[in-house]
């Protein structure tokens, strides 16, 4: 079967699928999907839901979608912003402890990408998708 491609996002997408599924795989343990985990962490300090969705590049219809259900578990809570209109999310206190819980799990997954794709070669990469990140936000528009 060839798998070959020269498009850059279907050979990012693939991969990243592949990753994410070595890390749902452990983090199923504490009751986590990798995006999940990754709202958890990013949501220790409250924001708004733009702010969240800028910090996890992802577009605020899809985290909504993705939010409803650590909130409805109790892993996530909101509070008003500044403004009326605006809520601000943050973890709770049993986000908190689901995250501890998480926490080795997701480092179990980031050695065993590691260990199967090299350290240094792991750092490289998200060092040059970084840099990517950084190119795209800067001057392609969507």
């Amino acid at each position: 079967m060839d798998t070959s491609s020269p498009c850059t996002c279907f050979q990012l997408r693939r991969a990243a699928r592949r990753v994410s599924q070595v890390y749902d795989h452990h983090l199923a343990a504490a009751d986590l999907s990798l995006n999940a985990y990754s709202i958890l962490r990013r949501a220790r300090e409250p924001r708004s839901l733009g702010e969240l969705a800028d910090a996890l590049g992802m577009d605020r219809t899809t985290l909504s979608r993705n939010l409803k259900p650590l909130v409805d578990s109790g892993l996530l809570a909101s509070q008003p912003g500044k403004d009326s209109r605006q809520r601000r999310l943050h973890i709770t206190a049993a986000g908190r402890r689901r995250l501890k819980k998480a926490f080795p799990l997701w480092q179990r997954a980031q050695e065993d990408v590691e260990a199967a794709f090299g350290s240094t070669r792991v750092a490289g990469l998200n060092r040059q998708l970084e840099a990517l990140t950084q190119v795209l936000d800067a001057g392609v528009s969507a």
